[in-house]
């Protein structure tokens, strides 16, 4: 293994600590502000990144560390580390800003290129989510013993009934396009990427569709560790597996240059090459 069960636990602890501080913040005043179109953070992403910075690297100290408000940090995505450790201190900011409930805190490790750990937590759920690769996959509520996730398929994709999870903005671009050739196509989305990915886990839906082209590394690393232990497909849309390589990201920001899907090899097979033709010239490279 590649964590200790004494460092998961205080990795949970960690996260339940900061996802309380974000639901006690969140009913005072706070800032906000744009950090560029229509991409926010307030002053509790920026709290909280600290906060999550500061215990992951006195549990960690060997290793690199990326946080999502700390621009510096991304220097450590080159600085050779065998395991890197990536911090989303608030996903899905929209929804939590607006005094929705489905956000959350997220941790993903990345051990030579590849997710092999995560862990997202949604504070106002007390629900968290976790596990990896040849570890399994485990939820608690609360400060409950963990158990096995259960995972469940959603029924194959029919001319009646598909649900797919699509972002908001991708499916005010994209939605009525994969509408037409998917006949029975039911498109929805909740805040958080993890959550979305989750989503598809739990077989409440077969696919996750992401086109959007802002996700990172942190959005990233640790639910596709948790689809992966899942046996879900993490692909573009030629089929091709997500990189979290140096040529598969944008250097400054490590935005995916991929598009993404995440789902039940079935959902990937009968509906990706239809998808595809659906976006025709969103880049999948």
């Amino acid at each position: 293994m590649y964590i200790t069960p004494d460092q998961d636990q205080k990795i949970r602890c960690t996260l339940r600590e900061c996802g309380a501080q974000a639901q006690k913040l969140a009913a005072e005043p706070f800032e906000v502000c744009e950090k560029g179109p229509n991409d926010y953070v307030t002053s509790i992403d920026r709290f909280l990144d600290q906060q999550l910075s500061t215990a992951f690297s006195a549990l960690f100290p060997e290793d690199g560390i990326i946080t999502e408000e700390n621009a510096a940090s991304r220097a450590a995505y080159l600085g050779n580390y065998k395991s890197l450790w990536c911090i989303d201190p608030l996903d899905g900011t929209e929804e939590f800003i607006q005094g929705k409930l489905h956000y959350a805190l997220m941790v993903g490790l990345l051990q030579e290129g590849e997710p092999v750990a995560g862990w997202i937590y949604a504070p106002a759920f007390e629900q968290m989510y976790f596990g990896g690769k040849g570890w399994g996959l485990f939820q608690t509520l609360g400060e409950s013993k963990p158990s096995a996730i259960a995972l469940h398929k959603p029924p194959a994709p029919t001319a009646d009934s598909c649900k797919i999870v699509l972002g908001d903005k991708d499916q005010k671009n994209y939605g009525m396009a994969i509408a037409q050739i998917i006949p029975g196509v039911e498109f929805y989305s909740l805040g958080s990427f993890g959550l979305k990915v989750l989503e598809v886990i739990s077989g409440r839906a077969g696919l996750y569709l992401y086109f959007n082209g802002r996700v990172k590394v942190w959005d990233t690393a640790g639910p596709l560790a948790l689809a992966k232990a899942a046996g879900l497909v993490c692909c573009d849309l030629e089929g091709k597996p997500l990189r979290w390589t140096p040529d598969a990201l944008d250097p400054s920001s490590l935005a995916h240059s991929q598009a993404i899907a995440i789902g039940q090899p079935e959902y990937i097979e009968s509906l990706l090459p239809k998808v595809r033709i659906a976006v025709g010239g969103r880049s999948t490279s």
